[in-house]
């Protein structure tokens, strides 16, 4: 009999096969429109190599036959600088030539103080109208870098997954996907989330009732620690008395034995068992005298 599962498993393989047609006539459709810097740069290219308008600047034509972006963008600042100063350049003709005209004219061209205040009022909002124009290119531009930097991402990642859906590389992805699903199903054979209610009710039961034992322990544990707190103390002050009590015994003993040493290098007795002795012989004496008996 066959498997339950053996039509559905056709169905895919035929349509990962027609995935992989598609596939393939999008590929050979758009191989000739691919997107890259040299073909944005034909336009360019076309306009140098033709001898009617040919290029006298300094910038190397080299660029041009293998564009990068850094060298189109040198391009572009030179071009920048060069209509810069063209610009300056015309202007300064322009106003020479009105100069001379002004002056040499019949009748000469006056122009009063309210033309030249009117004059500047309008250049004045001219330049105001012309640094917004430019400022809203300038974002304009910038939202234009940041499309084309994701345009540049998403290509990529179509270029790589397109790689990937080859032929050649799909069947060795799919085997080692199925691999890993038949590893992953074989660990999670024995693990809680396949229990069954019964047993994971148990379970959870069991949890239930240690956590309450821990309750009881922290409960008890709660209550004696006062006692242990007030017996802690206690014996630290004992301790406090029994340091003190070394530190003078300590003390003492250091003290006599600086004494004794010092009484054996001077050749002589130590004062209190001088004194000793005299106290000792004074009590005989007296014992004798007086007649008294019994122990020193």
């Amino acid at each position: 009999m066959p498997r339950a599962n053996s039509p559905s498993k056709t169905d895919a393989q035929q349509r990962a096969a027609k995935v992989l047609r598609a596939l393939q006539d999008i590929q050979s459709a758009s191989a000739d429109d691919e997107l890259t810097i040299i073909k944005i740069s034909e336009p360019i290219s076309s306009a140098v190599s033709n001898p009617v308008v040919a290029r006298t600047s300094d910038v190397s034509t080299s660029s041009l036959d293998s564009p990068t972006p850094s060298s189109l963008e040198a391009d572009l600042l030179h071009y920048k600088e060069l209509f810069a100063k063209l610009r300056f350049s015309y202007v300064e003709q322009v106003t020479k030539e009105k100069f001379i005209r002004a002056i040499v004219g019949d009748p000469p061209l006056i122009v009063t103080p309210q033309e030249n205040a009117d004059l500047e009022s309008s250049n004045a909002e001219a330049k105001a109208a012309l640094k917004k124009l430019k400022t809203e290119v300038a974002d304009m531009v910038g939202a234009l870098e940041s499309r084309s930097k994701n345009l540049v991402q998403r290509y990529e990642k179509i270029r790589t997954d397109t790689a990937r859906l080859q032929p050649d590389q799909l069947p060795a992805d799919v085997s080692r996907l199925e691999n890993e699903i038949k590893s992953l199903r074989e660990k999670q054979k024995d693990s809680d989330g396949k229990l069954p209610l019964k047993e994971t009710l148990r379970r959870v039961a069991e949890r239930r009732r240690e956590m309450a034992e821990l309750d009881r322990q922290l409960t008890q544990l709660g209550s004696l620690a006062p006692r242990k707190r007030k017996e802690a103390e206690r014996l630290q002050q004992e301790l406090t008395g029994l340091e003190a009590r070394r530190s003078n015994s300590t003390a003492a003993a250091r003290e006599a034995k600086r004494r004794k040493e010092n009484s054996v290098e001077g050749g002589g007795e130590d004062e209190l068992e001088a004194q000793g002795r005299w106290l000792r012989g004074a009590d005989a004496v007296l014992r004798s005298v007086l007649d008294i008996q019994g122990e020193m």
